[in-house]
């Protein structure tokens, strides 16, 4: 770990490109890995965080509010029932305060905490929802208006009249003294005697009587006087204590505070370990692919098995190996048999020149120019596929696309082949060319005339005594059609006669004129325009190359 540690640190100044300073060196994957995850997590923790705090103050100053309000609603019910504000009020609350004031704001009575009645007037004119700061504590305040509706009677007014003397009888001693002696002769005398006693009370009784009869008619307002309804104004203001939420709140921050840098410092930890122990076969399959060279491309990576994202990576690096240990044989092959093919008509050269100067009558001078310029052409037919083939594997081989009737190429080849002397050892090559029918394609006439050529040129040079040609559009496409009577191609090589220098065994010999290109060739013009060439049986017994191409405009 320390030396990859070392290796992700960048030390010196930055490399320059061209005099200028170059980018510098960027942290390993490992690091930005860690980083994004770490800072990605930072932020919705601190997203959470602010969103968690808001919510929370809300609710905890929410309970302390409605306990304000429960105050506020149970002083008002006790003014309402005709309380005065002192009872209203009574009652102690740690943390609360509650007061009613007039309609001037005048503190009537306070009550809740004994500390904070002295304070009654600091929210007397405070409003619902309004935070205020009481002995060096925050509060919050709930208020509400009140009418107190009560009833009251006017004093009548009596009118002035001449008051009349009442004479009040002086009552002597005897009957200051009836009373025992009343009571016992009430119970021992007659009944007249009882009946005068209750004569007097029915006249007291009436006397009585009397007497009310004169209130009523010496007041005769006194029954008819209105009731007034009087209404009033009290302003009931409750406050409490925000000490405890904001305490509750500060515990949660503080709780956050500590735990969210520990989460971060493992999830950093953590992540950096994870992401050290993936990445560590990637790291082995650098260091394997690194040391690979030309020479060992033979060399393959281990496959750690499984079907996850390294196993792919593995399997996908092998398969570059893969590839360009074949492309790099075919081209160690491609160079021996080029320089095979040059080196041969160069040594025919030379070997011609060299009797022509040692004994210059055994040779004249018309065989010695023919030889030279046999073998020069096959020099110049060498060098131009070998050019052809190196344009195409650029992806630079140009393509001067216009209308080509392919029928008159066609036509010109077996023409062309029908005029050209037998081959030595072969009696006269027959040449079908009734199944050619016109046909139009966009491509460079050049090219396609060289696909034609080397087609019909290796049908002659392996059929025995017939070749037929074959030209016709079908489905929108153009099919050309070489078949020859020879032996044919195995059906395992039927791809691989398509590659470069590759003759079969019928065909090694070197005065058959074949170089191993012409194949290759055609399938690399027919590739660039568009179309395909493949080789089945013919009907004829020997071989039949097929090849597509799209169709032009008419």
């Amino acid at each position: 770990m320390a030396e990859r540690a070392g290796r992700d640190r960048v030390t010196g100044p930055a490399p320059t490109v061209g005099g200028r300073p170059g980018r510098a060196r960027r942290a390993s994957l490992r690091s930005r890995i860690t980083g994004a995850a770490v800072l990605a997590v930072a932020l919705t923790l601190g997203a959470f965080t602010l969103v968690f705090a808001l919510v929370q103050q809300a609710v905890l100053a929410d309970a302390p509010r409605q306990a304000a309000s429960a105050d506020v609603d149970r002083a008002v019910s006790a003014l309402a029932i005709g309380s005065s504000p002192a009872v209203a009020v009574a009652g102690e609350a740690d943390g609360a305060l509650v007061v009613v004031t007039d309609a001037s704001g005048r503190v009537l009575a306070s009550g809740g905490d004994d500390d904070l009645t002295g304070l009654a007037s600091s929210i007397g004119s405070a409003a619902s929802g309004e935070r205020v700061n009481l002995d060096g504590d925050e509060f919050v305040v709930e208020r509400q208006d009140v009418g107190v509706e009560s009833t009251s009677t006017p004093t009548p007014v009596v009118p002035e009249t001449t008051p009349t003397p009442t004479t009040t009888p002086t009552p002597t001693p005897s009957e200051a003294t009836d009373d025992d002696s009343g009571g016992g002769s009430g119970s021992g005398s007659d009944d007249d005697s009882g009946g005068g006693s209750g004569s007097d009370d029915d006249s007291g009784g009436d006397s009585g009587g009397g007497s009310a009869s004169d209130d009523a008619s010496a007041s005769p307002q006194a029954s008819t006087a209105p009731v007034e309804t009087v209404t009033t104004e009290y302003a009931v203001v409750a406050a409490r204590s925000l000490g405890e939420a904001s305490a509750a709140s500060s515990a949660s921050l503080v709780t956050l505070g500590i735990a969210i840098p520990v989460a971060l410092l493992v999830l950093g930890v953590t992540t950096w370990l994870v992401v050290g122990r993936a990445l560590r076969p990637v790291e082995s399959m650098r260091r394997e692919v690194d040391s690979v060279t030309a020479q060992s491309l033979s060399h393959r990576l281990p496959d750690p098995g499984g079907s996850d994202e390294i196993a792919r990576l593995a399997h996908t690096l092998n398969g570059m190996l893969d590839r360009l240990d074949s492309s790099a044989t075919a081209q160690r092959r491609f160079v021996g048999d080029a320089s095979h093919e040059l080196k041969t008509p160069l040594a025919t050269i030379r070997q011609h020149a060299e009797v022509a100067l040692r004994h210059p009558g055994s040779i004249d001078g018309v065989a010695l120019a023919g030889t030279v310029l046999g073998e020069e052409a096959r020099l110049t037919a060498l060098v131009q596929g070998l050019l052809v083939l190196a344009r195409a594997d650029e992806g630079a081989l140009g393509v001067t696309r216009r209308p080509v009737d392919l029928d008159d190429l066609v036509l010109a080849e077996t023409a062309r082949l029908r005029d050209a002397p037998p081959v030595a050892g072969r009696g006269p090559l027959g040449v079908d060319a009734t199944a050619v029918g016109p046909a139009r394609v966009d491509g460079d006439e050049g090219l396609l005339g060289q696909v034609v050529h080397n087609l019909v040129a290796n049908a002659a040079r392996h059929a025995d005594s017939r070749v037929a040609v074959a030209l016709a559009e079908r489905d929108g496409r153009v099919e050309l059609i070489v078949d020859d009577d020879g032996a044919g191609v195995a059906e395992a090589d039927r791809e691989r006669v398509f590659e470069r220098f590759v003759r079969l065994d019928e065909a090694r010999a070197r005065d058959s004129g074949g170089s191993g290109l012409g194949l290759a060739i055609v399938r690399e013009i027919v590739r660039v325009h568009g179309g395909a060439v493949s080789v089945t049986a013919s009907p004829l017994g020997g071989a039949r190359f097929v090849v597509t191409l799209p169709r032009g405009a008419a």
